[in-house]
């Protein structure tokens, strides 16, 4: 019994931890209303892949997506709330932004050989997804709680 309650309270650690640091993050680019065109053109390796999403007629897109799409793959992960639907962004996302800061073999500077937090990141979310983590004392495990997927089947996908 406390080896499952130790496990509960790491998984539900890791997805408050990794829920705000998307959470701030989008937070952060809204308030400061940043812009991704900078990051977007110095991208190294794969330089004409990155510089698609810089160009002007796409770079409004691209801002939305990131700013806001930071914001709610953090509230998604700190609430426990469609976790299985938010988390494979949020994967997608960090690895992108491995290969974006990826100069091989090192990433962003001589201090990471081949891995860094962008990689960890994506490995505890996969963790957090295999382990149904919007399930411990998160809203996803409250909805199915309520029987309402049940109710709804169509959630199903999204609660898990």
């Amino acid at each position: 019994m406390a080896q499952a309650n130790l496990d509960r309270g790491i998984i539900f650690a890791l997805r408050i931890m990794i829920g705000w640091t998307f959470l701030y993050a989008g937070m952060w680019q809204i308030w400061e209303n940043y812009d991704a065109a900078g990051f977007l053109n110095h991208v190294v390796t794969f330089h004409d892949f990155f510089a698609v999403f810089a160009q002007p007629a796409v770079l409004p897109y691209t801002n939305f997506l990131m700013k806001w799409g930071h914001l709610l793959i953090g509230l998604s992960l700190a609430s426990g709330f469609f976790v299985r639907a938010s988390a494979p962004f949020a994967v997608l996302l960090m690895i992108t932004y491995y290969c974006a800061h990826l100069e091989w073999p090192y990433v962003e500077n001589h201090l990471n050989f081949i891995v860094d937090f962008h990689l960890v990141y994506a490995a505890v979310i996969v963790y957090l997804i295999a382990h149904r983590a919007g399930h411990v004392w998160g809203l996803d495990g409250f909805l199915e709680d309520m029987h309402l997927v049940e109710r709804y089947p169509a959630l199903r996908p999204l609660v898990g």
